[in-house]
């Protein structure tokens, strides 16, 4: 199994970079100083979400984040993958998947009755990769969001 364990403060330099990277893949401009200050408490351990880390523990290879709510309709605790990014050179090798398959058996023992993650609608190799994970579409919903 690909080695994932819990990012903590002192991992923020190795976290950085990684983050910049999924920023630059996306085409979204980072800002280091945001990245910090939205990280560092999920690092603290803010109950709000979690950060993991990828691959050995001198050289990570990923990283994913997952932030906690609440649902009614799920019966408790739900997980959204806020981000997951793995390097380039490794992709393709079943990290990511062995990582989003493994990661919510884990997270249940902690409550989590279900996971969500949002994809751009148009992005078909991502819709078969977490189809293939168990994701599904739910019929009749779009998600909207309000910032500020």
């Amino acid at each position: 199994m690909t080695a994932l364990r819990l990012a903590r403060p002192d991992d923020l330099p190795k976290l950085l970079p990684l983050v910049e990277a999924f920023h630059e893949h996306i085409g979204a401009p980072t800002k280091t100083d945001h990245c910090e200050s939205a990280l560092s408490p999920l690092l603290e351990g803010n109950p709000l979400g979690v950060v993991y880390l990828i691959g050995p523990r001198i050289a990570p290879i990923g990283y994913i984040v997952i932030s906690f709510g609440w649902s009614v309709e799920y019966g408790g605790m739900i997980g959204t993958v806020d981000q997951v990014f793995l390097r380039p050179s490794v992709r393709g090798r079943g990290i990511g998947h062995e990582v989003l398959s493994e990661l919510p058996k884990a997270l249940a023992d902690a409550g989590l009755k279900a996971m969500n993650v949002q994809i751009p609608f148009d992005d078909e190799a991502a819709q078969r990769f977490y189809s293939r994970l168990h994701f599904k579409q739910r019929n009749g919903i779009i998600t909207l969001t309000r910032e500020g």
